[in-house]
């Protein structure tokens, strides 16, 4: 019993003993931060009671003086923005005279560039012809005229400066062309009668084609003495009859007529005649197929892109063609503004 009692009290002297530790480091913590937070006062209002001495310090200012070149850069480019000065006083006297000074023509503005002899010699001509009477005033030579109205190839009337004809030689169409009566021997004639109907105002090209192509020229040419000779002398050597083409100068066209219609873009007809018998093919795959019509629409479409400033008419005569194309080739002819003429055998004869 006397050891229990003994090892209770050992045991609360122990616990008196942890409290009064524990309430030691608790006073210590407490004391720390008041010491702590009494300097911490201490130092802010310290600031205000010794301030530090005010320093003075001079730093180097660098500035770098602007060029004199520069300047004078500057200088030109703003006088140059000026406008420049024109002279719109009139021309006066400075003393009384006899007679009065006229005033200055006004001067079209088209007149300050260059001039084309070309274009002077065509107006010439042309003046003459209304003049004389060949021609009168409009419709006299080959209905083109002294005022450039139209012209008329293979019965169809048209109009423009620009003038480019395509001709299908395909064995097909030489065949259809022969039996509908109209061979190829007289569209030739047709062709060359038309170029000497043409004014000096114009230009003309001329393109074979079959699968390849062949062009007179690979642009259009003013018609004048020298082309004109150039173009009979061309189709006399290299207007064929046979439905193909050879020669070194023949152009690979696996596109058939769209590759036709590509190349003629280029070259902004006003007015392009396609003689054919309506039926258009190529070899993209390597095989003969037909073309699709709206590849053909779409080159066209191309071609009037090329030439924005006015419509260019494509204008068809067709020989023996079928039905199933002529019904595709009508709205994409009036799409154009053109017309198409059939020519078989039947309506030949009617004289149609």
């Amino acid at each position: 019993m006397p050891e229990t009692f003994e090892a209770i009290l050992e045991q609360g002297s122990q616990k008196q003993q942890r409290r009064r530790l524990i309430i030691s480091i608790l006073i210590i913590v407490v004391a720390l931060h008041l010491a702590a937070g009494i300097f911490a006062g201490a130092l802010v209002v310290a600031r205000y009671f010794f301030s530090p001495p005010a320093q003075f310090e001079a730093r180097k200012e660098i500035r770098i003086p602007a060029k004199v070149r520069d300047h004078k850069m500057n200088m030109a480019e703003f006088d140059a923005m000026t406008p420049k000065p024109s002279f719109t006083d009139k021309l006066q006297s400075l003393r009384p005279t006899n007679f009065a000074l006229p005033e200055l023509p006004k001067v079209p503005l088209d007149q300050m560039l260059p001039l084309d002899p070309a274009e002077i010699v065509s107006d010439a001509a042309t003046s003459l012809l209304g003049t004389a009477g060949v021609g009168g005033g409009g419709s006299g030579v080959g209905g083109l005229g002294g005022s450039g109205e139209g012209f008329s190839f293979m019965g169809i009337q048209s109009t423009g400066k620009r003038i480019l004809l395509l001709f299908d030689i395909s064995k097909s169409v030489v065949n259809k062309a022969e039996k509908s009566g109209m061979p190829m021997s007289r569209i030739k004639e047709e062709t060359l009668e038309l170029l000497n109907k043409l004014p000096l105002t114009a230009r003309f090209g001329i393109v074979q084609f079959s699968q390849n192509y062949l062009p007179f020229r690979n642009e259009l040419v003013p018609v004048n003495d020298q082309n004109r000779e150039a173009v009979r002398q061309w189709i006399t050597e290299r207007w064929t009859e046979a439905g193909t083409l050879s020669g070194k100068d023949v152009i690979s066209n696996p596109k058939g007529f769209v590759g036709i219609l590509e190349f003629t873009a280029p070259l902004q007809p006003d007015v392009v005649y396609v003689i054919s018998d309506g039926s258009f093919q190529w070899r993209i795959t390597g095989n003969l197929e037909n073309i699709p019509w709206k590849e053909i629409s779409t080159a066209i479409d191309a071609v009037q892109k090329a030439n924005p400033q006015t419509r260019v008419p494509f204008n068809f005569i067709t020989f023996e063609a079928k039905p199933e194309d002529l019904k595709e080739l009508r709205p994409i002819a009036a799409k154009s503004g053109g017309r198409i003429r059939e020519i078989t055998r039947e309506n030949n004869e009617s004289g149609r």
